[in-house]
């Protein structure tokens, strides 16, 4: 579901209340999540306001792990999600997420980017 990125129906910082003096705009509106998943490349391009572009990762079979013990970034193709800890749904329907723990061809890895919005699965092995 759609999130609303506005402060209309917020408080003053004063503490004091805010009226609404107009309806919301479709350009307050947040996007649907990405939800990326392990499997053939897929990116989806977003346009956003200011003429910005964002690239969400549809799925990817694909992960840039970096190797902390021998400071090198290395693809390695991921196997599966062991855990996600922002949602256990999404851990149960294979969801990656910043933060998600992935089965990889080198070992454990921990994601640190965002998937849904960087465009890219970055991630550090874990021990």
């Amino acid at each position: 579901m759609v999130q609303w990125h506005t402060d209309i129906h917020k408080r003053k910082p004063t503490g004091g209340k805010r009226t609404p003096y107009r309806k919301k705009r479709r350009y307050e509106r947040g996007g649907e999540p990405a939800l990326t998943m392990v499997g053939d490349r897929k990116v989806k391009i977003k346009d956003t306001f200011g003429g910005g572009v964002k690239v969400a990762v549809i799925s990817d079979k694909v992960a840039n792990v970096y190797n902390p013990t021998t400071k090198r970034v290395e693809k390695a193709t991921i196997i599966r999600v062991k855990s996600n800890p922002s949602n256990k749904d999404y851990e149960r329907r294979g969801i990656i997420t910043r933060g998600a723990i992935i089965e990889t061809s080198l070992g454990d890895a921990r994601i640190t980017s965002r998937p849904g919005r960087d465009g890219v699965i970055n991630a550090v092995l874990i021990k």
